[in-house]
């Protein structure tokens, strides 16, 4: 396997030309599935000295951007300006323990786009924008759109995921998450982000799904809950994310 630590996002644009090349963002998903053979990429090619991938600042338009490098700990503590920062915040401080937020970053688990994780249901329900970049140029896609299902996302061969931008929002909006796991720190059985009259469910099917999709979608089943199971769970989550 080859191993690449470009320091431009130029540079690795061209290193992900080579078949079968993976970028390698925090690592705590890719290199667990490398170790148990799920994955094994010809190339990858690290993201760690990509400073373009780093820093949170509010754009023109009074979007918040968070660069694809930032990690689950430093947006534990991010300043909660707006709801839709509330709840990406609160979602960060659930994720795993903390030895994996500090090296996990929110481009690396976009990207992974596990239905179970904490960042896609959240960002889903705020009505965020994913910017990925290539060797083509930019452009940008809504969360909605991006998140298509188990581990499948709107990614073209080549492109990185460059940042993740939050919707301005009034402080006072209405905002919730709650998941439920076997133990803290898990990935969740079921979870529920809430924002404003949004509501949508993660871990009830291959992708974040609003609510009223929940009712057309028979649920996911495997080891950690049946779909029965979850089908009496959701409403539980939902009352605790929309009471005051």
């Amino acid at each position: 396997m080859d191993y690449v630590a470009p320091t431009s996002l130029e540079e690795a644009y061209r290193a992900l030309e080579l078949e079968d090349a993976r970028c390698l963002a925090g690592g705590q998903s890719l290199v667990a599935m490398m170790n148990l053979g799920l994955a094994s990429p010809a190339r990858l090619v690290s993201l760690r000295r990509i400073e373009a991938l780093r820093g949170i600042e509010r754009l023109a338009d009074g979007w918040l951007r968070i660069g694809a490098m930032t990690t689950h700990a430093e947006l534990a503590e991010l300043d909660a300006a707006s709801a839709a920062a509330s709840l990406l915040r609160d979602a960060a401080r659930v994720v795993a323990y903390p030895a994996v937020r500090a090296w996990g970053t929110i481009g690396g688990a976009v990207a992974h786009a596990d239905p179970a994780a904490d960042y896609p249901v959240v960002l889903v329900a705020v009505g965020a924008r994913i910017e990925v970049g290539s060797s083509h140029g930019t452009r940008q896609i809504a969360a909605g759109e991006f998140f298509r299902g188990l581990f499948e996302t709107a990614l073209a061969r080549g492109e990185i995921v460059t940042a993740v931008q939050l919707p301005p929002a009034p402080p006072a909006a209405p905002c919730r998450y709650e998941k439920l796991s076997l133990v803290a720190g898990d990935f969740a059985i079921l979870s529920v982000a809430a924002y404003g009259q949004e509501i949508v469910v993660g871990g009830y099917g291959p992708r974040p799904l609003r609510l009223a999709e929940t009712e057309r979608t028979e649920p996911t089943s495997d080891h950690r809950a049946s779909g029965a199971y979850r089908r009496r769970v959701l409403p539980e989550l939902v009352r605790r994310c929309t009471s005051s």
